[in-house]
């Protein structure tokens, strides 16, 4: 037994000798190996090689940056303005020959939920929330976590609206109208508690962190 742990102390002195050399170890074999082949013994487990060359990565172009609160604040009037559109779109579809103008009104919504509208969610949910859950109060959590619950009922909402609005942009008016006169308000009512919410309450919050953190850097 004392042969043995000399010898296991020999072998940790020349472990820890290379390391204060100033050279990177890297093992080759696992621990029991080096031990087994210190004391002249047949190692039980299999030598498996941890060290390759990593080629370079390629090249990619950087990724988008965080938006800035007043690009946020400008999607926020886009929507509001849209939603202000499609309340007078439950007007006109009850009005007869306004079917070109609802149908290009009705085109246009669809073009701006599918992109900007949810482009801004997915901008939020990534640059904004986050650092506000840092660190979070009780009352800044439940405020970020209803945030993200509206996204995900905004979401649902408009998957049952789409199907709606796509037909009236087809010219398929009246057979829609008593559908999105029933849901719109709801869609509408959401809306606007969300974007009263992040610009009363998170906002603020999320620009008053950051610019503690450029002040850290």
């Amino acid at each position: 037994m004392a042969t043995e742990c000399a010898s296991r102390a020999a072998a940790g002195e020349r472990l820890a000798n290379r390391c204060e050399s100033g050279f990177r170890l890297i093992s080759h074999k696992p621990t029991r190996a080096v031990y087994a082949e210190e004391c002249g013994q047949e190692s039980i487990e299999p030598i498996m090689s941890t060290a390759r060359v990593r080629p370079p990565r390629q090249a990619r172009p950087a990724g988008p940056p965080m938006p800035s609160f007043e690009s946020l604040d400008e999607t926020h009037r886009q929507i509001l303005q849209v939603l202000d559109e499609l309340e007078g779109l439950v007007r006109m579809l009850a009005r007869p020959g306004s079917e070109g103008p609802a149908a290009e009104l009705a085109a246009r919504a669809c073009r701006f939920f599918n992109g900007a509208a949810r482009g801004h969610h997915e901008a939020e949910e990534t640059y904004v929330f986050p650092s506000l859950l840092a660190g979070a109060t009780a009352q800044l959590l439940a405020q970020v976590r209803r945030l993200q619950q509206d996204h995900n009922w905004l979401e649902e909402d408009w998957l049952e609206l789409e199907p709606h609005l796509q037909a009236v942009a087809q010219g398929y008016c009246s057979d829609h109208a008593a559908f999105l006169g029933a849901a719109l308000p709801e869609f509408t009512a959401l809306y606007h508690e969300h974007i009263a919410l992040e610009e009363l309450m998170i906002y603020p919050e999320a620009r008053r962190r950051r610019a503690l953190q450029g002040t850290a850097a």
